[in-house]
């Protein structure tokens, strides 16, 4: 029954984007089409996959103004876990091979979403980098997973600094979001999934902060949230 849930759930992500294909193309590169698209796909992937999500702190994440907002990455089903805690105007951050997946890929471009080529760190950087400006000049959040891959539920792994680079840059306060240690697995007969708990920090502001101070952002940042995700 699990593999039915999430089978069921992936089938409805390439349904939901072809029909926002025809939103996203009214307005394009329009940020909050993002937010509307992933409440969606997100809330309606949890009911499928009959996935509870308690939250905490929502109060933390800033909807007034720009942020960068990172949390930790363990498995595809993110998407379905996080989704709906975009701020607005938020724009994420993919890999190149995303925009060839067929209807999500051209919506996460027509969303003016951040593409970054993986193995190219240094043009990365500078890609997060010029994105600061966007953060600044358009007020828009940025979403970023920085430790880059997926951690599988293995605990939080070390931090690329792209994020934090742009948040320096653009003088954005860094929001965390920290959820709790889950597996890619059915519970039970009815193949529902376990409750994934989420916690939102208080933002770290960075308007004070240089490139020098970056190391210690990350380190802190890292700190923090593994802290918290132990608790959850």
């Amino acid at each position: 029954m699990g593999i039915i849930r999430k089978l069921l759930a992936w089938l409805s992500v390439p349904i939901i984007c072809l029909f926002a294909l025809v939103f996203y193309a009214a307005r394009p590169f329009n940020p909050d089409n993002n937010r509307i698209l992933a409440r969606v796909v997100a809330r309606f992937g949890r009911a499928v996959l009959g996935m509870e999500r308690p939250l905490e702190g929502w109060e933390n994440m800033p909807q007034d103004r720009p942020t960068v907002v990172i949390a930790n990455h363990q498995h595809n089903d993110d998407l379905f876990v996080v989704g709906d805690l975009l701020p607005p105007r938020t724009v994420t951050v993919g890999k190149s091979s995303l925009v060839w997946v067929p209807f999500f890929g051209q919506v996460f471009w027509l969303g003016g979403n951040v593409i970054l080529n993986r193995g190219r760190s240094h043009k990365a950087i500078a890609v997060m980098k010029a994105t600061s400006s966007a953060i600044a000049r358009d007020r828009k959040s940025l979403w970023v997973f920085p430790e880059g891959t997926r951690s599988r539920g293995r605990g939080l792994q070390k931090f690329k600094k792209g994020a934090f680079h742009a948040a320096v840059a653009s003088g954005a306060p860094i929001t965390m979001v920290c959820v709790q240690e889950y597996a890619d697995e059915a519970v039970g007969w009815t193949g529902r999934r376990e409750s994934v708990a989420i916690r939102v920090l208080p933002p770290i502001e960075t308007e004070d902060l240089t490139a020098d101070d970056i190391p210690e952002l990350i380190e802190r940042c890292h700190k923090k949230m593994s802290e918290t995700i132990a608790t959850l």
